[in-house]
């Protein structure tokens, strides 16, 4: 079973009982303090669990717990509280915070195993399940769910540092003349072609891009200006048109094409998903307007 394991513990000997009872199942980090626990689940790897124990010097586990559990980002790691403590009060103290699972000194290996074992279980399932959630079941690239939680996260992030943050809604041109014309199937298998072409434009991992409904697909671009957002937008569109769809019944090209709209705001406190939605939309129809086949912004 693979699955990463964050152990905490101030002495070394508990560290490294834990490592060799699990190293051949799990990858194993280690922290001999709160801070470090605290430090390591910030990085690009977060562990699938943390086993925590409860009485270290400074920052005790129930402490790390809670911070923990009060950080978006790391809410949704399991803890398993590591304890000599045999005292039921403790335990629901414990389980209050939002720890899934006590394991009692001295070590019991097979208890060890497989209380370890069903949590890493339970987290996988849980990921898959929210990965499902997220993304569309057509063109397997984020939903407008997941693109509503992006958008509200980025603009957050970038009120904080007082960044640029731009946007871009696009839309197949005339793409129910398409399913008229070439059936629903073809529709479909458009959708995921372009789909694949989008994701493809993105080139850092933090743009994000999403199919927001229908016909229609955006993309965040975090820390982008205006210029950047011109010049994304304008690969998109190049992408699709280099896929070579026909499209007999386009008034915009003979192939399948986008028209695209781009908004980029520097971002403050008062800026809301709405604005930047609202401000592409309109960029979206100017450039249908104009003709289609197109990437326009009204703030040129």
């Amino acid at each position: 079973m693979d699955g990463r394991i964050l152990i905490v513990d101030d002495e070394r000997y508990n560290i490294q009982v834990l490592t060799d009872f699990l190293r051949e199942e799990y990858t194993i980090m280690a922290a001999k303090t709160g801070e470090q626990a605290l430090s390591a689940v910030q990085g690009p790897n977060q562990p699938d669990l943390i086993l925590l124990d409860i009485l270290m010097p400074g920052m005790d586990g129930y402490e790390v717990c809670r911070q923990l559990k009060a950080g978006s980002n790391t809410m949704h790691i399991p803890v398993i509280f590591v304890t000599a403590l045999d005292d039921s009060d403790e335990e629901v103290r414990g389980f209050e915070i939002g720890a899934v699972d006590y394991i009692t000194k001295p070590f019991k290996p097979i208890i060890v195993k497989a209380r370890v074992r069903t949590h890493i279980q339970l987290k996988q399932k849980t990921d898959l399940l929210d990965r499902m959630a997220s993304l569309d079941g057509l063109t397997e690239i984020p939903n407008r769910r997941c693109f509503d939680t992006t958008l509200r996260q980025e603009i957050s992030r970038a009120a904080r540092i007082g960044s640029y943050l731009s946007l871009i809604l696009m839309d197949i041109d005339f793409f129910k003349r398409f399913n008229d014309r070439y059936g629903h199937a073809s529709g479909d298998n458009c959708l995921r072609r372009v789909a694949k072409a989008l994701k493809g434009v993105i080139k850092r991992a933090s743009d994000f891009v999403a199919r927001y409904g229908g016909e229609e697909f955006v993309i965040i671009l975090p820390g982008t200006d205006q210029d950047g957002a011109l010049h994304v937008a304008e690969e998109a569109r190049r992408a699709v048109a280099k896929l070579g769809i026909p499209h007999a019944d386009s008034e915009a090209a003979g192939h399948v094409s986008l028209s695209l709209g781009v908004v980029t705001l520097l971002v403050d406190q008062g800026v809301s998903p709405v604005d930047l939605i609202e401000k592409a939309d309109l960029s979206l129809y100017e450039a249908k307007n104009r003709g289609r086949n197109r990437v326009c912004s009204l703030q040129e």
